[in-house]
Formats: C-alpha cells, sequence, structure tokens
C-alpha cells in the first residue's frame, strides 16, 4: 500500500512537470510559427523535451502504482497533480498564488487522505476475467462514444463539459488496462504480454483519450474541463475496480459516509483550485482575492 501510493504520488509529480514544461514550451514559440515549424522549434526546445522525459515517467510509475496496489487506491491519488502544479508555479516561474488557491489545495490534501483512510481500499484479483471485460468495455465504451458525439455540437462551455467527461471517462478506461498489461508482463515476459489484446487496448484508449483532452481543452475554458477530467477519472477508476478487479471497501457504516462525504469534498476542493490558481503562466499576474 505505502509502495503504491508513493509510486502514485511520483506519477502526479512527473504529470504536473509535464505539463507545466510543455505549456512553458509552446507559449515561448514564434508567434507565427504553426504547423512543421512549430514543431521544429518544440523538439529543439529543452523544456518540451524534460516534458516528454517527464510524461514518460508519469506513465511508469502509474504502472509500478497500479501493478503494487489497488485502483481505488491509486486514481485518487493522481489529483494531487493539481497541487504539485500550483507549487511548481509558485517556486520555479515565482507567481503569485492567491490565499484562496493555497487552502483549496491544503483541502484537496486533507479530503484526499481522509477519504484514503476512512474507505480502506483493499485488495482483489490481478488481472480481470475475459467475460467481465465485455460488459463493462460495452457500457464504457458506448458512453464514451455518445459523449462524444454530443460534444460535436453545442454551445462552448457544455461542449468542453461532456469532451472532458468523454475523456476522465477513457483515462480510467486505461488505467484498467494499464494494471492489466503490468501484471500480464509480469507473469508472461514481455512476448506473453504482446500476444495479448490487453496492451493494443491500451495504447487505443491512449491515443482516444489525448484525442478527447484536447478536444475539451481546446473548445472551452480550462476552468470547466480541468475539474471534471481530474473527478470523473478516479470516480469512474472506483467503479471499474470493483466491476473487474472485485476490490473492496470497507464495510463499516459509519466509514463508508465519512469516505462519501470527503469525497464529495474533494471534488469540491479540486474545482476551487482550478478557479482560483493562476491562468496562464505569467510571474507578473498578481494574486487574486
Amino acid at each position: 500500500m505505502i509502495l503504491a501510493l508513493g509510486f502514485a504520488l511520483a506519477a502526479a509529480f512527473c504529470s504536473a512537470v509535464n505539463a507545466m514544461t510543455q505549456h512553458a514550451a509552446s507559449i515561448s514559440a514564434p508567434k507565427r510559427g504553426m504547423g512543421w515549424r512549430l514543431a521544429l522549434y518544440l523538439i529543439r526546445h529543452p523544456l518540451w523535451l524534460l516534458g516528454w522525459a517527464a510524461a514518460a515517467g508519469t506513465f511508469a510509475f502509474q504502472a509500478l502504482a497500479l501493478h503494487n496496489g489497488p485502483i481505488s487506491e491509486v486514481q485518487p491519488v493522481l489529483v494531487s497533480e493539481l497541487v504539485f502544479v500550483l507549487v511548481l508555479r509558485r517556486i520555479w516561474i515565482r507567481q503569485q498564488v492567491a490565499a484562496a488557491a493555497w487552502a483549496s489545495a491544503l483541502a484537496v490534501c486533507l479530503a484526499l487522505a481522509v477519504f484514503l483512510i476512512a474507505a480502506e481500499p483493499t485488495g482483489g484479483r490481478a488481472v480481470p476475467e475475459t467475460k467481465q471485460w465485455l460488459p463493462a468495455g460495452l457500457v464504457f465504451g458506448g458512453t464514451i462514444a455518445v459523449l462524444t458525439a454530443l460534444g460535436r455540437v453545442g454551445p462552448p462551455r457544455r461542449r468542453a463539459a461532456v469532451f472532458a467527461a468523454a475523456a476522465a471517462l477513457t483515462w480510467a478506461l486505461e488505467a484498467t488496462l494499464l494494471k492489466t498489461a503490468t501484471d500480464t508482463f509480469t507473469a508472461f515476459g514481455i512476448t506473453g504480454m504482446l500476444t495479448r489484446w490487453p496492451v493494443y487496448a491500451l495504447i487505443a484508449a491512449g491515443v482516444a483519450g489525448n484525442l478527447l483532452e484536447q478536444a475539451a481543452l481546446h473548445v472551452g475554458p480550462l476552468s470547466v474541463s480541468q475539474p471534471i477530467l481530474v473527478i470523473v477519472n478516479p470516480f469512474a477508476s472506483i467503479i471499474l475496480s470493483v466491476w473487474l478487479f472485485d476490490e473492496r471497501f470497507t464495510d463499516n457504516p459509519v466509514k463508508i459516509t465519512i469516505a462519501v462525504l470527503s469525497f464529495a469534498a474533494l471534488a469540491a476542493a479540486v474545482t476551487t483550485l482550478t478557479r482560483t490558481a493562476p491562468q496562464d503562466l505569467s510571474p507578473a499576474e498578481p494574486a487574486r482575492s
């Protein structure tokens, strides 16, 4: 459990570094740089390359975390990426951060800790049975397809919300596939993993998740898409952890109530944090009250 938490926190930190470095590299590109010129500029930019290294670290640490712990523990911990981003904003680019943002970050940490302690996520099987994948895949795949279709029309804020929900569901599905592929690799080696379908479904989910997330970020404001991306992912992951891996939580009614309330508090704190944190990377931006 402790090992999985450590790897999950490392994945969250790497993800925060990836988000900051690649965004910083992109906004520093020449205004007229588009298409291949932009790509040529970025692949020579140290921050952009560091971002890709951090992205690789995110994937590796998440795989290690999922291999060593339950999905219902690992995925909620990844929410801490937002806290790491806030710290990097202050320490690295020396942005002024509002007191409300720091308070929200503290609330995220506290709510996450209370949820994990109260819920007591445990165990489950290493790899789901094949017959369990079909209904889960149909339900989640069908929901993602419907949300994607709905996101093609409508006002920008609603489209951003719908695309973000679809992306978050895809990332949750990707986490279950990553855990399965990792355990398959441990049991059968690289050859055995490559002869089984989960690794290829993992690649497809990764591509789809990236496309849907980019669509959400493109069509509407970050303040709409980011809370949905961050909260729906662990919530859907918890559902899949019980459905596919037979993970369990405490059966104490008081602890269950505390866990539910703390997860709701986590969602509220994440929403507040995304709206009170600085909205760009300008170090001159004054703190908002």
